[in-house]
């Protein structure tokens, strides 16, 4: 990572209406109306060369973040768990608005040079996530109806006419991602993730679009992008059970979970699935290592730009 010098450094807590601004080196705090308007002009008072650092958000903190890397800035958007970890081990008490900014600028000042700077992710990476998260919701939407429903003999009609309704609706979305990823041309690594036993359309389409949030090195760091990465905490002879991170999109964690349900029932898997269930795991446990493992294959394949060879789908360690 680079280590910056800018003698600027600026913390900010975001919200739906307004961001709450601290600046270090003038020790002040601001509330500035979450426009971009307003934003604009705030970011034009800025030194050059000033270090910003805000709280991911679901969307809230992106009008910030946008504007402030196309001025120029050094911005770095910090996970919600961090901060909120960081505050515990610094005893501070207090949670406010101008409390979260300037905990933000202190994050930033002693652990700039362990962060990345954020960039914007490419347009079509946007459009494909937020279609994703739309038909998440349908999905739970009708889920839901579907619950409340299913009870009431009265209803059935009623019930019938949503779900075609849900029906169109997420085959609607459906095409829309199918044209968002042709526009994007990630189709081949769609094609790709598709060949894998068990990855259907939707999963390869969010694989496919995570893979292009950005460089990743390595399988481990793509798995720890969609937050499937083991936690371990262990101390002496004490060993705890592994979870994952669960810092990435759960949607994305939704679909390789039911490709991993659909994969362990096919030839190719069933018997890495099975062998886990035979050291005595627990059904989630083996779907989990089997979710990852097609994740990690579908990732050497856009890494590689390979096809996938069915033959060597098991080579290297089971852990994986």
């Amino acid at each position: 990572m680079t280590i910056l010098n800018s003698p600027t450094v600026i913390g900010i807590d975001v919200a739906k209406a307004e961001i709450v601004v601290y600046r270090e080196d003038l020790k002040i705090t601001q509330a500035i109306d979450n426009n971009r308007e307003a934003l604009g002009r705030w970011l034009k008072t800025l030194p050059a060369q000033s270090s910003i650092a805000l709280e991911a958000t679901s969307f809230y903190h992106l009008d910030t973040a946008e504007l402030a890397h196309g001025m120029g800035f050094h911005v770095y958007v910090v996970d919600p768990y961090r901060v909120a970890h960081y505050r515990e081990s610094i005893g501070l008490r207090a949670k406010t608005d101008p409390c979260d900014a300037r905990l933000l600028a202190r994050y930033l000042t002693n652990e700039q040079a362990r962060l990345r700077i954020w960039s914007p992710p490419p347009e079509a990476y946007k459009v494909l996530k937020n279609l994703l998260r739309k038909r998440a919701a349908l999905i739970k939407a009708r889920v839901s109806i579907v619950l409340s429903f299913s009870n009431e003999p009265r209803l059935k009609d009623i019930l019938a006419r949503q779900l075609e309704v849900f029906k169109e609706s997420d085959q609607a979305i459906q095409k829309l991602m199918r044209e968002a990823s042709q526009a994007a041309g990630i189709t081949e690594n769609i094609n790709r993730c598709k060949a894998i036993e068990g990855i259907g359309e939707l999963t390869a389409i969010g694989l496919a679009t995570a893979f292009m949030r950005g460089h990743f090195v390595s399988g481990d760091a793509f798995i720890a992008f969609l937050g499937m990465d083991l936690r371990p905490k262990d101390s002496g002879k004490k060993h705890s059970p592994r979870h994952l991170s669960k810092k990435g999109d759960g949607e994305l964690r939704r679909l390789a979970h039911n490709a991993a349900m659909a994969a362990c029932r096919s030839p190719a898997w069933k018997p890495y699935y099975e062998a886990f269930l035979a050291r005595g795991l627990a059904r989630t446990q083996a779907l989990v290592i089997l979710a990852r493992k097609l994740c990690r294959v579908a990732f050497a394949l856009m890494k590689n730009q390979s096809e996938y060879q069915p033959n060597s789908r098991l080579q290297g360690s089971p852990a994986t």
